[in-house]
């Protein structure tokens, strides 16, 4: 199926009281939305530009569970993952990237205009939840999920369950500093976050193509980077191997920390093939053990990892917690 369609049957969605299950993406620069049968297969799916704004995605996000309500042939559940997270204690959104989401009660609002409760949750959870149901770590018991796209986000799930953490914050390591500098890193650029050095502003696919144009001149975009590194420039070439350095120490912070049989990448960078021949050796070499053989894999769904992660929100299965 193309970025948007419908399919008339859609007999045995994944479901809570036998509603079709929707899954919602909101990512940085497009909206997308899935409705996913009993057997994991896309059923609907429809994907917008994301407005930019707060009460046009508002609307953008209405309009389309509008949609998926008619192509289901019955209103259905909604599960969301976005940029940021809910506060726990007042239920506003901050973290985001989207920073026109920082400081309202999105989930509240959503659910006030659609006429039925969200689940919203971090993006990079959806993800990890996504890839450990069947996806790339399918049967492994422990999962660390990376979106290395236009920011960078962390997911954990443990036995089935994506781990939100008290304060809804689990696996967000885009914002500690980047680790182990050794002096690489001496001009450590200001995050939008307010803090300086954070490893979204290295690793994400923009921080990529400014610490390539800052330190090897290449005033291009990561695409065009990794382009020209394939064809064999110099300069492309050693940006990319300073970023497989960089993402690998990454990595390896959260192999210290969690030791997850499996780490999925999603986002832009993920699509990357050159960068998984690297990073073992670079995990390997910061790990605080006598031997590391975990996997670093692609997500298997790609790009709709996310939202089909954001769909099974409402199944019956405790896979998060709420």
């Amino acid at each position: 199926m193309g970025e948007s369609g419908t399919i008339a049957n859609i007999g045995g969605l994944v479901c809570e009281d036998a509603a079709p299950a929707l899954g919602i993406d909101f990512g940085g620069t497009k909206i997308e939305a899935v409705l996913l049968s009993k057997d994991g297969a896309a059923a609907w799916r429809q994907r917008i530009p994301n407005p930019g704004s707060y009460d046009s995605a508002l609307t953008a996000i209405s309009n389309l569970v509008a949609a998926a309500d008619d192509a289901g042939g019955a209103r259905c559940t909604v599960g969301i993952g976005a940029p940021g997270s809910p506060s726990p204690r007042t239920g506003i959104m901050r973290n985001s990237n989207s920073t026109y989401l920082n400081g309202r009660p999105f989930r509240e609002d959503l659910a006030r205009a659609l006429g039925r409760p969200v689940r919203l949750v971090n993006d990079a959870n959806c993800l990890a939840l996504s890839e450990a149901i069947d996806g790339a770590a399918e049967g492994a018991q422990s999962v660390f999920a990376l979106v290395i796209g236009t920011g960078v986000g962390g997911g954990v799930v443990l036995s089935g369950a994506a781990i939100d953490g008290a304060h809804g914050i689990a696996g967000e390591i885009g914002h500690l500093p980047l680790p182990w500098p050794g002096g690489r890193e001496a001009d450590a650029p200001t995050c939008w976050c307010g803090l300086s050095g954070c490893i979204e502003s290295w690793v994400s696919g923009t921080g990529f193509a400014r610490a390539a144009a800052t330190e090897h001149g290449l005033a291009l975009s990561a695409p065009d980077i990794v382009a020209a590194a394939r064809s064999g420039d110099p300069a492309a070439r050693a940006a990319l191997s300073a970023y497989v350095d960089r993402l690998g120490r990454v990595l390896a912070l959260v192999v210290n920390l969690l030791d997850p049989e499996v780490i999925v990448l999603g986002g832009g960078m993920s699509n990357v093939t050159e960068i998984y021949a690297g990073l073992p050796d670079v995990v390997r070499h910061h790990t605080f053990s006598d031997l590391w053989d975990g996997r670093i894999v692609p997500a298997r769904w790609g790009d709709a990892s996310g939202v089909r992660g954001a769909a099974r929100l409402w199944t019956k299965d405790p896979q998060v917690g709420h």
